[in-house]
């Protein structure tokens, strides 16, 4: 039996759940000045993906590292999302 399906898909519903508060936090804190951290872990991700033998260990490197580039995308709408009012403003970063 080949679960590496369910397991590689349990992994990547946990890393979008964690990725969704971690851009709002940012966003919030930061701004989408943040882009470029987002950019280096999925680069790292990525190849870490094509290095890893691990079927497994491989695919949740390689769905970490694109969930971290959607992060940067994410961002940008972050901020525009903040404009319309739906989230709330930063009054300490202005």
């Amino acid at each position: 039996m080949n679960v590496s399906g369910i397991v590689i898909g349990f992994a990547c519903f946990v890393i979008i759940g964690v990725f969704h508060p971690i851009v709002i936090k940012c966003e919030y804190y930061f701004g989408a000045k943040m882009w470029p951290v987002f950019l280096v872990m999925g680069i790292i991700g990525l190849i870490a993906s094509v290095m890893i033998e691990s079927d497994i260990l491989s695919g949740i490197a390689g769905v970490f590292g694109v969930c971290s580039l959607w992060s940067i995308h994410e961002l940008k709408k972050q901020e525009e999302r903040v404009a319309k009012g739906w989230f709330p403003r930063n009054p300490k970063r202005g």
